[in-house]
């Protein structure tokens, strides 16, 4: 009752104007990964702001950057690597909120395979994501001096899953501390068996779960303004998930028409979301973008992008928003 009561009074001092409509493409399925877009739509946060937000999963065969570029979405939750590698190819996307601070990827590796730091890598097999999510693995890899041709280290194109490293045919694999790791413990595999490395650890990590826009249609001031009004209910959404961690993960769950999802993990998730996104309040911090930058660009003779890029990001959204 209270919630229609905001959402009837809001529309009377909108002069009752019709809801405009934004469509999210998210990055992966639903999951707590993506609560505070999902928090924002039950609380009525979006509802508030005159918003009818449509929120579209994502999966192994949705890619964010794609979507957005055939017109599918308005906005898209991506990684800043993924972002800026199709920018520089052509597709001008821009950031306009940053509501993740931290990254939250990894390498997981069994210890019996040897591994006790980076300099064991050589000579190992490890799996990797591709699909835009290999960026910080090769930066990473280029740092420390290993080819990924198979010369120092073999790199096993990861599916969305942690089979390699129960199957032991890597020593390590990419993971999420969110996600993956979790999924390796709840295989059997104690984590007193396990040695982690934090790319946030190693001085390699890049910008992860960022909103993105096509820069041409920030030029409509009528998109604009809709973008302030879907940032602001969002950070609203994610900073609420932070304070309400199992609320929310249970937010994520009634969204899940998959049915996939538990409630242990989703929970579980959700605590380790609240870890990277806290500190942020949805504007880019310039060090943080220009370290992500800097990361790209020292990718050796195969670089993930090329040049600094012009216009990428904007203070313009996230300053209307938060003021």
């Amino acid at each position: 009752m209270k919630r229609l009561l905001t959402a009837a009074l809001f529309a009377l001092g909108a002069g009752a104007a019709q809801a405009e409509d934004v469509t999210l493409q998210l990055k992966w399925v639903t999951q707590a990964q993506f609560a505070g877009y999902y928090v924002a739509q039950a609380k009525g946060f979006y509802e508030e702001e005159g918003l009818n937000v449509t929120i579209l999963p994502g999966g192994p065969d949705v890619a964010p950057t794609q979507v957005i570029a055939g017109g599918g979405a308005d906005v898209v939750v991506d990684w800043m690597p993924s972002a800026l590698a199709a920018r520089e190819k052509g597709l001008a996307l821009v950031n306009i909120a940053q509501p993740f601070k931290s990254s939250g990827m990894m390498l997981t590796c069994l210890k019996e395979s040897g591994v006790t730091s980076p300099a064991d890598f050589k000579g190992k097999t490890l799996g990797v994501w591709f699909g835009g999510n290999e960026y910080p693995f090769l930066n990473w890899m280029n740092k420390l001096g290993l080819k990924t041709d198979g010369t120092d280290v073999t790199v096993l194109k990861q599916g969305f899953n942690v089979d390699p490293l129960l199957q032991k045919q890597a020593a390590c694999i990419s993971t999420m501390t969110y996600n993956e790791y979790w999924q390796v413990i709840d295989a059997g595999v104690k984590p007193e068996d396990l040695i982690t490395f934090k790319y946030e650890d190693e001085g390699v990590a890049t910008l992860e779960d960022g909103l993105y826009v096509m820069e041409d249609k920030l030029a409509d001031p009528a998109f604009a303004e809709k973008m302030v009004k879907f940032v602001r209910a969002s950070m609203k959404g994610w900073k609420y998930a932070e304070a309400n961690s199992d609320e929310a993960a249970m937010i994520v769950l009634e969204n899940d028409e998959t049915g996939a999802q538990t409630e242990t993990h989703q929970k579980r998730m959700m605590g380790e979301i609240a870890k990277l996104t806290a500190g942020s309040n949805g504007a880019l911090d310039e060090a943080d973008y220009k370290r992500t930058v800097a990361a790209l660009m020292s990718g050796g003779s195969d670089p993930v992008i090329t040049k600094e890029p012009e216009g990428a990001w904007t203070h313009a959204i996230t300053d209307a928003a938060l003021n």
